[in-house]
């Protein structure tokens, strides 16, 4: 999980938040929410926040957001921010620890005193590639009782309970023991960067051993020290034995045979510590050392310089005159604290950072950047004095030009000649990685959108198809035609529709029949009929294809009743009253496919449509006519109908025909899906006849108006509404002196 989120090689960049402008610690945050809540809390918190998706490893952020979603997260999980920010101090560790940095980590320091100390030597190197980081700063000390007082300082307010969550998992990992770690003091100092919080956390210790170390003896440290004195007494005894053998008043050794003793392997004294030997007097001249040590400094209690390597006097011409003010030169850049010698002495076991003042450099200088000197400052107690010593911070070897420095410049044996020709390679991998990074993500918003309009073009494809047949298609396969031995289809039409079109513009016959067509659409939902398609006025759909269901007659009755009712709220633009529509239904067998290759259709086939086509034809004014064989499907499910006897029907003679008047057991409400008050609870409902299941519909849409997602679509499809009303007219450019409007009939046996 965590690999797909960070890039293995800079993982442990981001240790003690050191990162926090980078989208790294975002990233974490993200997947510590996404493992212990789930998706669903990530995006409703990420939605709260106002905040992406996903961030980029290399990518600088904002601390905004960090923040916010830290204070969204309290919100929503009903946890205090200490909580939050320890836990994700934890997880952070454990997710160090998974991508296989904790070898690293482990070499900060053999205890945990050593770890804490080294950790603003571990920031001072991150900065090499991390330019932008922003460090907080940490100073630990040791108390008679084992306890530390760490002190913390940070320019950012509000996270500081992430340094117990880490410390806390580093000290059980690393060195076996849990701590405690409580605030005793929290105060804002005036730095001369500006205000820093400043943190001092009370570090308490307590062993902790595994369950197979405490029960082996040898595991507990007083049983490692009575180890430790048995080994001892045996040396002893060793000696002495060997002694008595060798003479009686045993000699002096020569100090030869002590060298000897003690660096031949297995037959030397056993060490108990080292005790260094210091010549009585420095045998080193004053040149030499200044040429070896060329980047080094030496000052007083008040700052005055008493002695200066060779190079950085070169870079800072000033320090030839002995006893200028340090502070008069350079500022402190890291740790941020004031230019005193106690200050100094605080923070005596991290890295300086000095940078040289731009005032009090040469004229011809001035354009160039600041040059940086990072080091370790060591007291020298005897003489009352500090000594820097230190090597210039310089990333890559543009920064050397930059400086108009050169190689020759560094000392061959300090290591920031190596630093700077590694580190120049290291930032090209991260360019590269960071390029990958950003198209990686391109890649992702683009597959994004790729996958929203694959869902639109689905939709619009299944309200063009069969969702089976449309798959099919996409598929590549060939859709074989489907004969269905019983189905009942339905045809309307607008009455006088051609005389509402001689009369009228031709977008408000576009917004007369789009306001129709967008109620009998719903009502297809509402019934679970098939809506095969619309030309101009006529309107068809079909019961039990393409999916057999025995109620198909029910459903497009009850469908039929819909239209009638819907037809009444759809305004005439020609007198203002409403329009009135012909339905004719009627049930039989037909052969259903799919024809053509570039717009593909699904048409039905056999004398069942043109019955049907013929039912409306010869119908009345909102009536819904049905054949005998409707009829007869209807007969005993809870319809009232009437006997219209027999009429001559164009094509097929005389036929016996009836009417469709009302469903006895349906209301009007329910017959056209719309939500229903509940006396009880007062909650809105909606009743489809899916075979007696309800469901929620939606309200309807209001008459007159085009639906916002085929303006949506048209657009897309560069079709204005001016072509849209030439295509529309071209589609019934026939009529029948029989009756008004199109005449369904002209497919002969194929709609």
């Amino acid at each position: 999980m965590f690999g797909r989120h960070f890039e293995n090689q800079y993982v442990f960049s981001t240790f003690i938040y050191l990162l926090l402008q980078y989208g790294f610690i975002n990233t974490c945050l993200k997947s510590l929410v996404v493992e212990k809540y789930g998706e669903e809390t990530w995006e409703k918190l990420r939605l709260q926040a106002g905040v992406q998706d996903s961030f980029l490893t290399f990518e600088v952020y904002k601390d905004e957001i960090t923040m916010q979603l830290v204070d969204k997260a309290c919100k929503i999980l009903g946890v205090p921010a200490d909580t939050v920010l320890r836990e994700f101090g934890e997880y952070f560790f454990e997710f160090c620890k998974r991508s296989g940095y904790d070898h690293m980590l482990r070499t900060l320091g053999g205890n945990l005193y050593e770890f804490i100390e080294n950790l603003d030597a571990l920031h001072s190197y991150l900065s090499l590639s991390y330019q932008e980081m922003n460090a907080p700063s940490f100073r630990v000390e040791k108390n008679e009782d084992g306890s530390m007082h760490l002190h913390y300082y940070s320019d950012r307010r509000g996270l500081c309970h992430i340094v117990p969550g880490i410390i806390s998992a580093a000290a059980l990992d690393f060195f076996n023991i849990e701590i405690s770690m409580e605030i005793v003091n929290q105060t804002e100092e005036e730095e001369r960067t500006g205000k820093k919080e400043h943190i001092v956390f009370l570090v308490t210790q307590t062993p902790v051993f595994a369950y197979k170390e405490r029960n082996e003896f040898s595991s507990s440290p007083q049983n490692l020290a009575d180890s430790e004195k048995q080994i001892e007494n045996q040396l002893n005894k060793e000696n002495t034995i060997r002694d008595r053998g060798s003479s009686v008043c045993p000699a002096k050794k020569s100090h030869w045979k002590t060298i000897r003793g003690i660096i031949t392997l297995g037959k030397g004294k056993l060490l108990r510590g080292f005790d260094p030997v210091y010549p009585k007097s420095l045998w080193i001249d004053t040149k030499t050392f200044c040429n070896g040590l060329p980047f080094h400094m030496v000052f007083d209690k008040e700052l005055r310089v008493k002695q200066a390597g060779v190079s950085i006097q070169k870079i800072v011409p000033g320090l030839q005159t002995m006893g200028i003010c340090l502070d008069h030169y350079f500022s402190i850049v890291h740790p941020e604290v004031p230019f005193t010698i106690s200050s100094i002495q605080k923070f005596i076991n991290s890295q300086f950072v000095f940078q040289t003042r731009r005032e009090m450099m040469p004229e011809s200088w001035k354009h160039r950047p600041m040059l940086e000197l990072r080091g370790q400052m060591i007291w020298m107690e005897s003489l009352q004095c500090m000594l820097y010593l230190c090597s210039p911070l310089l990333r890559t070897l543009h920064e050397l030009e930059e400086r108009q420095m050169h190689i020759a410049d560094i000392a061959p044996h300090d290591v920031t000649r190596d630093l700077i020709l590694l580190n120049q390679q290291r930032l090209a991998e991260m360019e590269l990685s960071n390029q990958l990074e950003r198209k990686k993500e391109e890649l992702r918003i683009l597959s994004k959108h790729l996958e929203e309009e694959k869902k639109k073009t689905e939709a619009l494809l299944y309200a063009m198809l069969p969702q089976h047949v449309a798959n099919q298609l996409k598929e590549g396969k060939q859709v074989e035609a489907g004969e269905f031995k019983e189905c009942t289809i339905l045809f309307s039409d607008v009455v006088t529709f051609t005389n509402i079109c001689a009369q009228c513009e031709p977008i408000q016959i576009v917004l007369m029949l789009n306001s129709m067509y967008l109620q009998f659409d719903r009502l297809t939902t509402v019934h679970d009929v098939y809506k095969v398609e619309t030309i101009g006025d006529a309107y068809m759909v079909v019961g039990g294809v393409p999916v057999p269901v025995p109620t198909h007659a029910e459903r497009v009755a009850n469908f039929a009743l819909g239209m009638i009712i819907a037809a009444t709220g759809v305004q005439n633009p020609v007198s203002g009253n409403p329009i009135q529509i012909r339905v004719g239904i009627h049930t039989g067998p037909v052969l259903a496919g799919v024809v053509g290759e570039k717009m593909p259709r699904y048409c039905l086939f056999g004398d069942t449509v043109n019955i049907a086509s013929r039912m409306e034809s010869h119908g009345v004014p909102s009536k819904i006519h049905l054949s005998s064989s409707t009829y007869q499907c209807l007969k005993y499910k809870n319809f009232e109908m009437t006997e219209r006897g027999e009429i001559e029907v164009k094509g097929k003679g005389k036929m016996h025909t009836y009417f469709l008047i009302r469903n006895k057991t349906a209301t009007e409400n329910e017959i056209m899906g719309r939500p229903m008050k509940d006396l009880d609870s007062g909650h809105e409902s909606g009743q489809s006849f899916q075979e007696g299941r309800t469901e929620t519909i939606p309200s309807c849409h209001q008459p007159g108006r085009i639906n916002s997602t085929y303006l949506s679509l048209l657009e897309q499809m560069n079709i204005n509404t001016t072509q849209l009303s030439i295509l529309f007219f071209s589609s019934f450019s026939y009529s029948d002196s029989a009756r008004e409007g199109p005449d369904p009939s002209h497919c002969n046996e194929v709609y």
